[in-house]
């Protein structure tokens, strides 16, 4: 079975016989470590990309494109529409 005394160092002692104000600069000494990591982490991390500008509209609808395939081609016309293999009531 895993016990986490066989793993891991006992760091225990290092709140013992320590004032309470020892103990209040050894919580703030790892505050002040925390927060200068995260500055250094934040720095390392690569420059956002800048947004990419919005895509011209198209010149021609999808609606626009069946309507023209329709005319020149009228035996297709309905292709798009898809049927279901269910008879129809």
């Amino acid at each position: 079975m895993w016990c986490p005394e066989d793993t891991m160092a006992d760091h225990s002692q290092v709140l013992f016989n320590k004032t309470p104000m020892q103990l209040r600069l050894l919580g703030a000494r790892g505050g002040r470590a925390f927060g200068r990591n995260q500055r250094a982490r934040r720095s390392l991390l690569s420059v956002p990309p800048k947004p990419v500008p919005p895509r011209a509209a198209p010149a021609q609808t999808t609606a626009e494109a069946i309507a023209v395939l329709d005319t020149r081609f009228p035996w297709l016309r309905g292709a798009e529409k898809r049927h279901s293999n269910r008879l129809q009531r």
